[in-house]
């Protein structure tokens, strides 16, 4: 008898994907291979519940089920429900401080948004933002590698990137990209107040348009041959600085 599940985080077969999804359970991504019938029905309950969708043929289907029946369809649970950008922003007003938000420009690499939501729940930040698209989600990896602070810190997960800052914006949150061309030193300006600090991608930085949308560019100084850091690390230099000009008595 086969069971429903593979690894406890991937629900495959027609019924118990549409039954995960009818007991609004949270899912992170649904791949289906096909059209219509009930394979439409999940499709649409799946872009309702906000999950990613994919379409992906069989061959990807029986690895990503380690070969059992999956009849054309498998989901992936999230291991943590997301929140919403005005979740985040209620933190610090609940807390009565100054908004202090991470946010994940296309960080595709699940250990890198796993650590960076481990060192921004240690650091004492109000939550993260990713995009729906082209990121890593809160899958067992990212969970993993969290060190369970995925299940601490609020995650947001938008379909555009860009107008959650403008949301951030209109709230008064300064937007602070991180960028080798910026401007400022790291240590340069001040981070006391209501700040979003955008985390760009592994291999690109952050996109032209997150760059724009920027108040201010920072960066780190480089004394090496190599010009970059690991996002995560990186991550982890900015975010520090904040707590620690937040903590200047």
């Amino acid at each position: 008898m086969n069971s429903n599940k593979f690894d406890d985080n991937i629900i495959c077969g027609r019924n118990p994907v549409l039954e995960a999804l009818k007991s609004g359970a949270p899912i992170d991504t649904v791949y289906i291979s096909g059209e219509g019938g009930i394979l439409g029905k999940i499709r649409s309950m799946a872009k309702e519940s906000g999950a990613v969708v994919k379409n992906a043929d069989s061959r990807k289907l029986d690895q990503l089920t380690g070969g059992k029946s999956h009849q054309g369809v498998a989901a992936v649970g999230a291991c943590a429900e997301y929140a919403s950008v005005e979740d985040i922003l209620a933190v610090s007003a609940k807390k009565g401080t100054q908004p202090f938000i991470i946010i994940c420009d296309e960080i595709e690499d699940p250990h890198n948004l796993g650590a960076i939501i481990r060192t921004a729940e240690s650091a004492g930040a109000d939550g993260i933002i990713i995009p729906k698209r082209r990121s890593a989600s809160l899958n067992a990896t990212v969970f993993k590698t969290s060190a369970g602070a995925a299940s601490w810190l609020p995650v947001a997960r938008v379909s555009n990137l860009a107008a959650a800052i403008d949301t951030l914006k209109e709230n008064g949150v300064w937007i602070y990209g991180t960028d080798a061309s910026g401007e400022s030193c790291y240590d340069g300006v001040d981070l006391r107040g209501s700040i979003g600090l955008v985390i760009g991608s592994e291999g690109f930085g952050m996109g032209r348009l997150i760059k724009e949308k920027c108040d201010f560019l920072l960066k780190l100084p480089m004394f090496g041959k190599i010009t970059s850091l690991n996002a995560s690390v990186a991550a982890g230099i900015f975010m520090y600085e904040a707590v620690r000009q937040r903590n200047i008595k």
